[in-house]
């Protein structure tokens, strides 16, 4: 196993928890600080206001699977595998997809959150409309998930 390559791969998982994690950290604070605001005047809403405030969250969720399954692939949560450079870049690149789009979403999902938890605290009857425009964010951090799902299945049949 070459050694660097090991290294990059674990950076790979790194960025893949790490940047992701953040994003989702931001995102639900900004979005629950509206809930509470919400929450504060009509306390009934607290159901439906969290669950516009969990769904920057799941970003955090995406990055994590993609770190775990990097874990698994290279070894580190059982019998460790051949890993060269190239493929321990491959690894890394593979996790990026996730760790940058899975950052950015989730702050822009908390934006999108934000705004239908406005919206739904004047229009309660709006609640279903709006859930679609932080959902539509959330598109981008499921296609990035496959994206970096796709490539990790890959790395093990390259002849690297």
């Amino acid at each position: 196993m070459s050694e660097m390559g090991l290294f990059f791969a674990i950076l790979g998982v790194a960025f893949a928890s790490l940047f992701p994690g953040i994003g989702s950290a931001i995102g639900v604070g900004i979005a629950g600080q509206a809930a509470a605001g919400v929450t504060t005047d009509d306390p009934t809403k607290f159901g439906k206001a969290l669950v516009l405030q969990l769904l920057p969250g799941t970003q955090g969720i995406y990055g994590l699977l993609i770190a775990f399954l990097t874990m698994t692939n290279i070894g580190l949560m059982g019998e460790q595998v051949e890993l060269s450079l190239l493929k321990g870049l491959a690894y890394m690149g593979a996790c990026l997809p996730i760790a940058f789009v899975g950052l950015i979403s989730a702050i822009y999902q908390a934006k999108a959150s934000v705004a239908s938890i406005n919206l739904f605290s004047k229009r309660p009857d709006q609640f279903g409309k709006s859930l679609i425009f932080p959902a539509m964010v959330e598109t981008y951090a499921i296609l990035a998930l496959l994206i970096s799902m796709l490539a990790l299945f890959s790395i093990p049949g390259m002849n690297i």
